[in-house]
């Protein structure tokens, strides 16, 4: 099958990219958790307490209820290309002490990632996709990537296509995020701007993600971060691991389980009493876990 491409926080999207299989064994569906290492398996936990008492088993990068960040009204969809580019650990040392990394872009890559973007802009209701590139130095292989976006674009007249060099893209994002719908980029520069985004809206506990390929998807924290130092401290924010979650349930049509959940999930991040240290409350991760459950219970 294909590789996967990636998207962060994308949902509602379902059959556009990729086939959904229908569910076994009595209609359910077989998902895999993948706890990882530092707080990743205490998260997991915590996802299935959720979803074990919801009894059933957002979308853009944007600003969350009652969270204080400097940027308001920040609402940005970013869809990164994550097979190939700077990331396609191709590298050797030429001669002693000279290392030769080499950065893939391909045609086929560069116009599936493209034609995903400007689906999901859309079917998002969105008007705006900035490519971003450096086009101006890597004339070959970034110069590859813009050319397919502007021809996938012709496909798309009621949508505009705007072309960013990567160094003014970061610029423009921490002074006027607002001016960005939806940002589609090779993987390297995905995983910059992703992060810049995170922090953007109040840090990496906060923000979900999501890679779909054609028959698979795996959904995660937008931004990887092992947060080894926080394991075992009842700290760590659960928010961005069961948005995730959620993302994961529209995925698999369950549309009103993970609208049930998402909206529980973000009362609770709403709470100022609760909220954990990460964005400056004083609240634990069980504080917010509990809040959810009585919030899912109220909803019942």
């Amino acid at each position: 099958c294909d590789p996967p491409a990636s998207a962060t926080q994308v949902s509602g999207i379902i059959g556009m990219y990729h086939q959904v299989w229908l569910p076994l064994y009595g209609g359910r569906y077989t998902v895999t958790m993948i706890p990882g290492d530092g707080v990743g398996p205490e998260l997991m936990m915590h996802v299935k307490s959720v979803f074990k008492y919801a009894k059933e088993v957002h979308n853009a990068i944007m600003n969350l209820p009652n969270m204080q960040t400097r940027h308001k009204n920040i609402d940005i969809l970013v869809v990164r290309e994550n097979t190939e580019g700077e990331y396609s650990n191709l590298e050797h040392e030429s001669t002693k002490g000279v290392i030769e990394s080499l950065k893939i872009i391909t045609k086929a890559s560069s116009m599936r990632i493209a034609e995903y973007a400007f689906q999901l802009a859309q079917k998002m209701g969105r008007k705006k996709v900035t490519a971003v590139h450096k086009a101006n130095i890597m004339k070959l292989g970034d110069g590859l990537f813009l050319q397919c976006c502007r021809e996938v674009s012709s496909r798309y007249p009621q949508l505009i296509l705007e072309g960013m060099i990567v160094d003014n893209a970061t610029m423009q994002l921490v002074s006027q995020p607002q001016q960005f719908d939806v940002m589609v980029m090779p993987n390297l520069y995905g995983n910059v701007i992703n992060n810049i985004c995170t922090g953007l809206v109040g840090g990496p506990g906060l923000v979900p993600g999501a890679n779909y390929g054609r028959l698979y998807a795996i959904f995660e924290t937008a931004s990887r971060h092992t947060a080894k130092n926080l394991a075992h401290k009842n700290i760590t924010n659960p928010t961005a691991m069961l948005l995730a979650s959620c993302i994961m349930l529209d995925y698999l049509k369950l549309h009103s389980h993970a609208t049930r959940i998402r909206t529980a999930v973000l009362e609770s991040i709403g709470n100022k009493n609760i909220q954990t240290p990460d964005i400056g409350g004083q609240g634990t991760t069980l504080d917010i876990i509990h809040n959810i459950m009585e919030n899912l219970q109220g909803f019942k």
